[in-house]
């Protein structure tokens, strides 16, 4: 029988497995990190017209300790990524990372000394939605990506 001599996972452990990941999937605690003009983009998904809660993430959290996806909307500069690497570090595994707008991907048009030049220079980026601003429409799409990445990952049981 696999899975009584540590050749892989039984029946009991993947199904359970399967069910932890289908119940993480629809209840996204999202932290938002806005700095700028993304951010409108960021409310119209979340308003009734698009209803980001029928993803099971319609809850922001405002606190880093009782999130699980880090929403970073907007562009960062090198003066603001030690709060926001603060923020990352305060949150709770699993965590997952979603970078809002060309700015928060690659640094966008600001291509000088004061703005980084993506966030995967300071976190690990899981979902990328470019756009300058991204529309609701790809908003969704990405929201979609992470819901299927966490839910086919590996489950800390």
């Amino acid at each position: 029988m696999a899975g009584e001599s540590g050749a892989g996972p039984g029946f009991f452990t993947s199904k359970l497995e399967r069910a932890i990941g289908w119940a993480r999937k629809y209840s996204i605690f999202q932290y938002p990190f806005v700095t700028a003009c993304c951010g409108m983009e960021y409310m119209a998904t979340a308003a009734g017209h698009y209803d980001v809660d029928r993803f099971g993430a319609g809850l922001p959290r405002f606190s880093p300790r009782q999130a699980d996806v880090l929403f970073v909307v907007g562009t960062i500069s090198h003066k603001i990524a030690p709060v926001l690497y603060r923020v990352y570090e305060q949150m709770c595994e699993p965590k997952w990372v979603v970078a809002f707008g060309v700015c928060t991907c690659t640094g966008g048009f600001y291509d000088n000394y004061a703005t980084v030049q993506g966030i995967d220079t300071i976190i690990p980026v899981d979902v990328y939605i470019p756009g300058c601003p991204p529309r609701p429409e790809a908003v969704l799409d990405g929201l979609m990506k992470l819901q299927e990445k966490i839910e086919n990952q590996k489950q800390l049981l």
